[in-house]
Order: structure tokens, then C-alpha cells, then sequence
């Protein structure tokens, strides 16, 4: 099976990508989830929305701002560096810059910022599981050369679907994590702190099939993010442990 169609439909001369509106929709499933479990977390519909529409597009910014510093050698030009509708975000940046956005927006609000990151958190997940079929229609984010009979065809070669094996991860993730977070028997900053761990555990392995990897010299840069983040879950899950519940 090879990829589809990238182009979804066409509006005024402008081809409107698959790519763009699955993480749309990944976006706005994650808000509209947020805003229905906010009271569980002591916290508006009007704070969530606030926190979203600051954190959504500097997110976005993140991620591409992130893919392009370590593609520098590929962007020559401003407007190839601004065109991110043919692909080219990193999730590792989008989480940095959105995780940031939280912190700052709760401090000024007088919101605890590890309050919202799980309030949030498990529909990240669910928007990646979406969002990760926008590189199924753009032929990237797959693997190396594979005979198994999921492989999809890219190029004339059968390659594994990473992409695939990270939606299906990322689903059963926010099934986990929403469970986890629903029965409120944990402390704040533990459910990104899960996040963190089990997230990164996936990427590492899958990361490892993946043929368009972004490095950091002779290692490959969502390895080394992955790794970091295992550890930092691990000190956030302890630490979090020792400060009151929710």
C-alpha cells in the first residue's frame, strides 16, 4: 500500500494538505477534551481556552522552529523555513515551547502550572495519535526497507510505518494516561511525568527504524531527547510524589 493523495481539496489556487488539517483536527480534539475535564481539575473552560490559544501556535512555532535548526543545511530561504505545510514539524520542539507557554501563562493566572500539564497531557497524546497520519499522506516519518505485511510502499519499497507504530502507542497512551489521571489518587506533575516516560521509551525504539532522523553529530537527536526525558520523568514522578494531591 503507498501513501495517498497528500492534497486534500483545493480552495482559490491554494491546495489545502491532509497533513495540516489532521493536526487541526488532533488540536482542536485535544482543547475540546481539556475544556470537558477541566473541573476535575479545579480549572475553567475560560483558563483552558486562555492557556490554548497562546499555547497552540507557539507550540507550532516550536516544533518548526526546532526542525529547521537542525535542518539548517535544507532551509536557504526565509519563505522554504516558513512553509511548513509539506511537513517539517518536531513534536520534541512543539512540547519544549508549549510546556514553556503553560508556565508562564499559569504563573501570571496563579494556576499551578504541573496541575495544568496534566489536565492537558493526555490529549497531547491523543493529537499525536491523529496528527501522525498527516505523514502517512506526505510519504514521511517512515523506516527502513521491511517484508512485514503491514509495510507500506514508498518509493517503489515496502518500509515500516513509523508513523503508524507511534499513533497506535500515542492511542493506547492517552487511554492509560486518561485513567490514570481519572482516578485522583496522584500528585500533581505525575501524569506528565508518565508522559515522559513512556512517551520517550517508544520514540527511542521506533526512532531507531525511522531513515529521516534529525542528529546531533553521529546520534540521533529524538534518541538523545527521548533518554533525557526518561530521567526527567523519573525525578518529576519523585518529586511530585512528595507534594500534595489533587
Amino acid at each position: 500500500m503507498g501513501h495517498p493523495d497528500p492534497i486534500a481539496f483545493t480552495i482559490f489556487g491554494i491546495d489545502i494538505r491532509w497533513y495540516g488539517i489532521l493536526i487541526a483536527c488532533g488540536m482542536l480534539t485535544a482543547v475540546l477534551l481539556s475544556c470537558k475535564r477541566a473541573p476535575r481539575h479545579g480549572i475553567t473552560d475560560e483558563d483552558v481556552l486562555d492557556i490554548a490559544i497562546w499555547m497552540l501556535p507557539i507550540g507550532v512555532i516550536g516544533a518548526r522552529l526546532y526542525y529547521v535548526l537542525f535542518n539548517l543545511d535544507y532551509y536557504k530561504t526565509l519563505s522554504s523555513m516558513l512553509d511548513i505545510r509539506s511537513g517539517g514539524l518536531a513534536i520534541h520542539g512543539g512540547l519544549i515551547f508549549g510546556v514553556l507557554t503553560v508556565i508562564v501563562i499559569c504563573r501570571r493566572k496563579g494556576i499551578d502550572p504541573l496541575n495544568v500539564s496534566d489536565l492537558f497531557i493526555p490529549t497531547v497524546a491523543l493529537a499525536q495519535s491523529i496528527g501522525r497520519w498527516g505523514n502517512f499522506f506526505n510519504g514521511e516519518a517512515h523506516g527502513g526497507p521491511t517484508d512485514l505485511p503491514w509495510g507500506i510502499m514508498v518509493d517503489g519499497v515496502r518500509v515500516h510505518p513509523t508513523f503508524l507504530y507511534e499513533s497506535i502507542w500515542c492511542l493506547l497512551l492517552f487511554i492509560g494516561l486518561s485513567w490514570f489521571n481519572n482516578n485522583k489518587r496522584y500528585a500533581n506533575g505525575q501524569t506528565l511525568a508518565l508522559y515522559c516516560i513512556f512517551y520517550s521509551l517508544e520514540r527511542f525504539f521506533v526512532e531507531a527504524l525511522r531513515t529521516d532522523s534529525l542528529m546531533i553529530g553521529p546520534f540521533k537527536q529524538a534518541q538523545v531527547i527521548s533518554l533525557c526525558a526518561v530521567v526527567f520523568g523519573i525525578f518529576l514522578y519523585r518529586y511530585a510524589s512528595t507534594h500534595k494531591r489533587i
